[in-house]
């Protein structure tokens, strides 16, 4: 039975690394005493021993240790055994690139419907849906595939943005990247704004967080989802 915790973001403006969603976590991963981190897309082109220690460094805070994918020998037995699994935010092109290189979905799949405890922020949350193509991500690598879990039977376009009525800015809004998305597909896409999640638990999605978040479907007006909203049906 699925148990996800799929996060806009790690960082709010104003705090620290996973500072926002601690309290959650501690509850989340109350079984595991070490986390499983896949370092992959590597945010501003950090290290994956970088990386790790930043992510290690949160999860003190409250009492679980961190331990990289990187550093096994094995990464899918890894993943199979991991008591808890988070994977951080960076680069999503970067990250499912190296995701096939190491032929890691299904056992990441596996992983999720046995029950192990997921966390995913930014780039980790975008690899949850059916695949990667509303990530806000420049392809800086080309993967084999857009395909990612299907852990959730649509799409996400994290640190989802409003237009700016007071800028000046005359390019592309999020909303009209999304409609160009749907030209050509009809999965539905979640804009999933900052400090905004979605918690899974078996085969239960629930929006959480303050905000609401902004449901996008093909050939259809946009609509505002308030917290608490389920979206298993989508």
């Amino acid at each position: 039975m699925k148990k996800m915790i799929i996060a806009s973001t790690s960082t709010l403006h104003g705090g620290t690394y996973l500072e926002y969603l601690l309290p959650m976590l501690e509850h989340h991963f109350s079984n595991a005493k070490t986390i499983v981190f896949i370092p992959f897309a590597r945010p501003g082109g950090i290290s994956h021993d970088e990386y790790t220690a930043k992510v290690s460094d949160a999860f003190a805070k409250i009492g679980k240790s961190v331990v990289g994918l990187h550093t096994f020998a094995d990464p899918k037995q890894a993943v199979m055994e991991a008591e808890g699994i988070f994977t951080g935010g960076g680069n999503t092109f970067q990250l499912v690139s190296q995701l096939y290189a190491l032929d890691l979905w299904d056992s990441l799949r596996a992983a999720l419907e046995k029950g192990t405890p997921y966390l995913g922020c930014s780039a980790g949350s975008n690899i949850t849906g059916v695949s990667m193509q509303t990530t806000n991500d420049m392809p800086i690598v080309y993967p084999p595939s857009f395909q990612t879990l299907g852990a959730i039977p649509f799409n996400l376009n994290p640190h989802y943005l409003d237009p700016d009525a007071n800028s000046t800015h005359m390019g592309e809004t999020r909303e009209t990247r999304i409609k160009e998305f749907h030209v050509y597909n009809r999965l539905p896409v979640l804009g999933l704004r900052e400090g905004s999640w979605l918690e899974v638990h078996g085969g239960t999605i629930t929006l959480r967080g303050a905000l609401t978040a902004r449901l996008f479907l093909q050939g259809q007006e946009p609509v505002e989802l308030e917290s608490g909203t389920n979206l298993s049906d989508l």
